[in-house]
């Protein structure tokens, strides 16, 4: 991208997906008025988005869950800082906008949770209590055979390790929504929160040549896997807002992450909007994502 990046610094895709309408969801406009009003003199970049740039893929993660709620406000219930997305898709090659491909987010919640994973706890367990006691007694027998297979990947926190199976049904901050004439889709969330071992991010899926049915959208296939990112000085600013200040994990940085690529808005660096005294009242974050529609590229 042109602009110049703020300082700073989760593997399945199905050959046939489904995307179930969310029973009663309309269309929701996303403008930000009363509470979602911001101070553009905040904003980190004015620049439009102008220089076509493969978007970097990442690892899908873990917590992917294929998606079953049409839909462009995913808060539910959750408590956070309110977040309006706008990604724009473009094929990196020529430039021009992807019109009716599916896109997918999915992030924790303020607290590091995931919807669908709540038994695991923060981020995969990375955030729960810190057991009690100390072990007793001691190992009996001798290892006996060879280990067989290759070792478990990723780190804590459910960073880069193979897909996980739901363990409830709940699914608040996931969403699927079609991108416009233009190329656009719009999201209303909340501002992600963090967990052991990553830094603060959303997930994004991109899928074409599939249909847009009465049921949803079908088929088709996965053309980019990626993660969005928040630069640190915004993310300073949530530690002091509720809930997010009831988050007692050691927070990684953008810098410490082993994910993030560190090539600023081309890695997925989100451009940001918001009051800065005030973060509190929402955010604005918008990307232009620069995909290859040819190719697949499911996050494994």
């Amino acid at each position: 991208m042109t602009d110049t990046p703020e300082a700073g610094r989760e593997d399945r895709a199905p050959s046939r997906r489904t995307v179930l309408l969310a029973g009663g969801a309309t269309a929701v406009t996303l403008g930000l008025g009363g509470a979602w009003a911001v101070d553009a003199s905040a904003d980190d970049g004015t620049a439009a988005d102008t220089c076509c740039t493969l978007t970097s893929e990442a690892v899908e993660g873990p917590y992917y869950i294929d998606a079953d709620k049409l839909r462009q406000d995913v808060t539910e219930d959750q408590d956070g800082i309110p977040l309006a997305l706008t990604l724009k898709v473009i094929d990196a090659e020529s430039c021009a906008p992807l019109r009716n491909a599916a896109v997918d987010i999915w992030h924790c919640n303020a607290v590091g949770v995931y919807s669908g994973y709540e038994t695991s706890g923060s981020g995969g367990g990375g955030g729960g209590p810190a057991p009690t006691g100390a072990p007793t007694g001691a190992p009996t027998g001798t290892p006996t055979g060879t280990p067989t297979g290759a070792p478990p990947s990723g780190g804590p926190g459910g960073g880069g390790g193979g897909h996980q199976e739901p363990t409830d049904d709940s699914r608040y901050l996931r969403g699927t929504w079609r991108t416009d004439q233009r190329g656009q889709v719009a999201f209303r969330t909340v501002f992600p929160g963090w967990y052991q071992g990553r830094c603060v991010h959303i997930h994004v899926k991109v899928h074409v040549d599939g249909a847009w049915t009465d049921a949803g959208y079908e088929g088709g296939r996965t053309c980019h896997t990626g993660q969005l990112f928040f630069a640190e000085k915004a993310v300073l600013l949530t530690e002091d807002v509720e809930p997010y200040s009831t988050n007692t994990v050691t927070r990684t940085t953008l810098d410490e992450d082993t994910i993030y690529p560190g090539n600023g808005h081309a890695g997925g660096l989100l451009h940001l909007s918001y009051d800065s005294k005030h973060i509190a009242r929402g955010v604005r974050a918008r990307l232009t994502l620069g995909v290859a529609p040819d190719e697949t590229h499911d996050g494994g």
